[in-house]
């Protein structure tokens, strides 16, 4: 494979002579005497250089300093060599990635960027490198040089960029079988938290006349780090940049400020390919001649015992794309566009966007696969598009489904131009929200009349997106602490659907029946629950536990249905009886008296917060400090999003609300933002928790923006290699 020639010959390549090494260090020393680093009181990096290329450098240089192992864990993943270092479990991770991420073709659009990308990738490049040199302490558990063709792997900052098409688990195993799937570990992806939030408020809904922007993804925590960028070559943005790139994902610059929330547009294809065999040779069919199926050789190396071993795999290809699997009996190939050049391109020239109509430029490269787009500006002006690159298929295609790869009929037309994708520039409600729902209701329901093919917009509506409505409609004169209030709401609305029904449940089933008594006084407390989860109310806990297992039974539900969380809800009841709602929520407290003799357990009492220190994946312990958290999950219609794994009778937060900020575009940038706990890794700083109790109560740090407030709060002003 041409990944495998191409590490050895980096490796030959590193063995340069001593002269050439001192070389290279004095280039990359003076490279960092033209970049300074001013950390602030929160330990928040702002990194201004001479030109863009140095505030890379300095960016990396500063990722590195937080977190080198977030670094070089998202290329050990790209480049799909994670069992090497983790064991055979991965080997199923590693093969899909080196499927769906072709190294040789990042290589070459290395190569052929402009000069002025190569020399962003190539300060990637040296700033980890001499992150490195200036810390021998330092580790890798894997990559001990980074190429400058790196980040071309890695082109979109969404949090599962990857783009699969519908495979499914068993179509990979029918084609890889049980030596590559058994093993196959989930862990990480399992993390991904349901949904983000975006909110975009204009000047006639603002007490200040500005135009206002809500940043909140849902991500692993700690997936993303909070940056500011700054070079005499016009660069000055702000926000949250993912670990081992070098570009703001989702925040802000002094002229706009964009928020990307996950799409389910269908913007990738599976084809089933007729192959046929002759010999040693494969062919498939397509549009009535036989064609050569691509093969090519995949070596898996992986850890066990304190080995490296090796797996030879055999992997073919179409012009569609890899195959991927076997579904009743057909190969089954994915066309996406999970990595390119202009992707790439596309992430870097939105961050230097002054208004809106350059911004529509940058989306006009349509190389984002896999999120939609909230935008505000300093002008006044408001806009949402509903994903980015979504292919044009013939109207008769359903591309839910595989499409037949015997056929050019089945070919994508072309790429939807910007203005033909389902966008709202500027509504007349004065507000746009997306949270993972349908772009029709972005300002209310039915904001868009204008018919599109269904594929364009699979979503639903969910119970976050209706609250957003309501709290957004009501408020006439917004401030920027009320926008993160109602960003930060611990409002639940399932319990508007899920919590009457109970009820009455009750009063009809309960009411003279004895057999319930022991729930008489729970219910006492849900009459009167305000619905809001809290650290102290003791019906949160109930309820939500409820609620948890009421909607996690295992009913089958219509595939139409999967993407409306409100629809998918009415379906679940619908199919529960009465008797089931009741006797869950017995079950419920007989297990809660069970583990604590009494079923009064506050809310914050088993739903925590304990920071985690530098390990990739959290590791708990009830013996650490730990903080009560109110928050609930995204699934429950909570627009700050809190999702937990259980340890020793605990639950622990691991993903929704990470990097979140508020912004107003007035005459000068007024912002707030909060960080997953603190800015470090390591519990003996006091930026390791300084954010803890923010981050949970919803109380947002001041943004130093300018640089006579970032002076003014600077903690420590160095150059990289000089701390």
């Amino acid at each position: 494979m041409r990944l495998l020639i191409y590490f050895a010959l980096s490796i030959c390549l590193g063995c340069s002579s001593s002269s050439q090494n001192e070389n290279e260090i004095d280039s990359l020393k003076r490279q960092a005497e033209q970049v300074t680093i001013i950390r602030d009181d929160w330990g928040v990096p702002h990194i201004y250089g001479k030109t863009d290329a140095d505030a890379v450098f300095g960016l990396m240089y500063a990722q590195c300093e937080e977190s080198f192992e977030r670094v070089e864990r998202n290329y050990i993943e790209k480049l799909g060599r994670v069992s090497e270092v983790e064991g055979e479990n991965y080997l199923l991770q590693d093969l899909e990635m080196q499927l769906l991420y072709d190294t040789a073709a990042a290589i070459e659009d290395y190569k052929k960027s402009p000069q002025w990308l190569q020399a962003l990738l190539r300060a990637f490049s040296n700033g980890i490198h001499y992150y490195l040199y200036k810390h021998p302490e330092v580790k890798p558990s894997l990559l001990t040089k980074f190429e400058p063709w790196y980040p071309l792997l890695f082109t979109d900052g969404a949090y599962i960029a990857t783009q699969t098409g519908g495979l499914q688990s068993t179509d990979i195993k029918t084609l890889f079988g049980e030596e590559i799937t058994k093993h196959t570990n989930t862990a990480e992806r399992q993390l991904a938290a349901v949904g983000s939030n975006g909110f975009a408020i204009s000047p006639s809904r603002t007490a200040d006349k500005s135009t206002m922007l809500y940043i909140n993804p849902h991500v692993s925590f700690y997936f993303r780090t909070e940056v500011h960028m700054i070079s005499e070559e016009g660069l000055n943005t702000y926000g949250a940049v993912t670990w081992g790139q070098f570009f703001v994902f989702q925040g802000f610059n002094e002229n706009c400020g964009w928020m990307h929330t996950s799409s389910a547009v269908d913007a990738s294809d599976l084809y089933e390919e007729k192959v046929v065999k002759k010999n040693e040779n494969v062919f498939y069919e397509y549009d009535g001649s036989l064609r050569p199926v691509t093969k090519k050789l995949v070596t898996l190396f992986y850890s066990k015992e304190g080995e490296r071993k090796n797996k030879l795999l055999t992997t073919y290809a179409t012009h569609h794309g890899p195959i991927v699997g076997i579904r009743n009996g057909r190969w089954l190939s994915l066309k996406a566009n999970n990595r390119s050049l202009p992707g790439l391109l596309q992430s870097w020239q939105r961050t230097k966007a002054k208004n809106l109509q350059e911004f529509i430029k940058v989306l006009e490269m349509r190389s984002n696969p896999s999120t939609n787009t909230i935008y505000a500006d300093n002008k006044g002006n408001i806009a949402y598009w509903h994903g980015n690159f979504i292919p044009v298929r013939d109207s008769s295609i359903d591309p839910a489904y595989p499409l037949d790869g015997t056929t050019s009929k089945t070919e994508w037309k072309d790429i939807f131009s910007v203005n033909n994708l389902i966008h709202v520039i500027n509504p007349p409600q004065g507000f746009i929200q997306n949270c993972n729902s349908t772009p029709f209701s972005v300002s209310g329901l039915n904001t868009i009349n204008k018919k599109y093919v269904p594929y364009l917009a699979p979503e639903g509506d969910n119970f976050r997106s209706l609250y957003a409505i309501q709290q957004l409609s009501q408020h006439k004169k917004l401030t920027l602490d009320q926008l993160i209030d109602i960003g930060y709401s611990h409002y639940l609305p399932v319990f508007d659907t899920l919590l009457p029904l109970l009820v009455n449940d009750f009063n009809v089933l309960a009411k003279d029946n004895q057999q319930y008594d022991e729930l008489r006084e729970v219910f006492d407390s849900l009459r009167t629950w305000n619905k809001y989860s809290s650290v102290s109310s003791v019906t949160s806990t109930v309820a939500i536990f409820w609620a948890y297992s009421i909607l996690s039974q295992k009913i089958s539900v219509p595939n139409e249905i999967i993407n409306d969380q409100i629809k998918f809800v009415s379906w679940i009841v619908r199919n529960t009886t009465s008797f089931i709602r009741l006797q869950t929520l017995s079950d419920i407290i007989k297990e809660l008296q069970k583990a604590f003799n009494t079923w009064k357990i506050p809310w914050g009492d088993l739903n925590r917060f304990q920071r985690t220190s530098g390990s990739w994946q959290p590791q708990f312990d009830k013996t650490r400090e730990d903080f009560p958290v109110g928050l609930a999950s995204a699934a429950l219609g909570s627009l700050p999003s809190y999702e937990t794994v259980w340890h020793q009778g605990k639950q622990y937060g691991v993903a929704g609300n990470s990097f979140v900020a508020a912004v107003s575009f007035g005459p000068k940038i007024t912002a707030k933002s909060i960080s997953t706990g603190g800015k470090s890794f390591s519990p003996s700083s006091k930026h390791f928790t300084d954010q803890a109790q923010r981050f949970i109560d919803g109380k947002l740090k001041d943004v130093y923006f300018y640089k006579e407030d970032v002076t003014k709060h600077a903690e420590k002003i160095y150059h990289p290699g000089d701390e």
